[in-house]
């Protein structure tokens, strides 16, 4: 039988250090495949390009000899392009990451890096996005490749629930610290955001955003807990954006009965 085919990507670039750990953490584990944006692009959540063509090129003796392959497009697009184009049979996992910077709690909705895993979801392939709670550029990802080592052969030999994925987030914290993993729910969170008004040298005004980070529960089974006590998060995620748990409640308005006004 062929080895596990494992698609790597991330919302950082290919050259970003965080993917080149991953690379290393997990190369021996299965036919490794790299399919990464050219340039950063943190923030963009599930952005996909429509507007202008993508291009991929690949990207001999980056990675020794491993394929890898740069996009012009979003991390979801390399995604889909590593699907649709690159890759001649379909993953049996995909790895996103290692992130520089927290995914933890309301931050997994604007990742990049979450996102390019949440699509690998749906393409019903067993998905991880990985990210290190350290912005720095010289961060130490070596505790972050070791929690990512484990997972992925974790999630090879045991899978993953139809239509959900992981986020897993690590600590900025010395090894020696360390307390393991934890299985967490997402943490009730949101950024106050300030917009600070400048002005160009022409006197019109333009915006930089700046933020604050409020976490709004201190509960001891949430990611933001596991992470502020030394454990790196493991949180189930799901695509499926229905609240089911409004459901009776919205059917319970009755809106099979209601008039529509104006007599539409």
């Amino acid at each position: 039988m062929s080895k596990p085919l494992i698609l790597i990507c991330n919302d950082d670039g290919i050259t970003a250090p965080g993917i080149r750990a991953l690379i290393q953490a997990v190369r021996d584990l299965g036919d490794c495949v790299v399919v990464a944006p050219d340039r950063p692009q943190s923030g963009m959540g599930h952005a996909i390009t429509i507007g202008h063509p993508l291009r991929v090129q690949a990207q001999h003796g980056l990675f020794g000899d491993l394929p890898a392959y740069q996009t012009s497009g979003t991390p979801v697009d390399c995604v889909k392009l590593a699907v649709d184009q690159i890759l001649h049979r379909k993953p049996d996992l995909l790895l996103s990451g290692i992130n520089h910077g927290s995914n933890a709690s309301i931050n997994v909705i604007y990742s990049g890096t979450m996102s390019a895993a949440v699509e690998g979801g749906i393409e019903g392939i067993p998905s991880v996005g990985f990210s290190l709670c350290d912005y720095a550029l010289e961060a130490d990802f070596g505790l972050s490749a070791d929690v990512a080592r484990t997972v992925a052969k974790a999630v090879l030999e045991r899978g993953l629930m139809p239509g959900t994925l992981l986020n897993v987030n690590i600590p900025k914290i010395d090894p020696s610290q360390f307390r393991g993993l934890r299985v967490s729910r997402q943490a009730a969170a949101k950024w106050k955001e300030n917009f600070e008004e400048r002005h160009d040298p022409h006197g019109k005004a333009y915006y930089w955003m700046t933020g604050e980070f409020e976490l709004l529960e201190q509960a001891e089974d949430t990611d933001e807990w596991a992470l502020r006590n030394g454990y790196a998060s493991v949180v189930p995620v799901q695509f499926d954006l229905t609240a089911h748990r409004a459901l009776l409640s919205l059917q319970g308005w009755g809106m099979q009965d209601w008039n529509i006004e104006n007599g539409i």
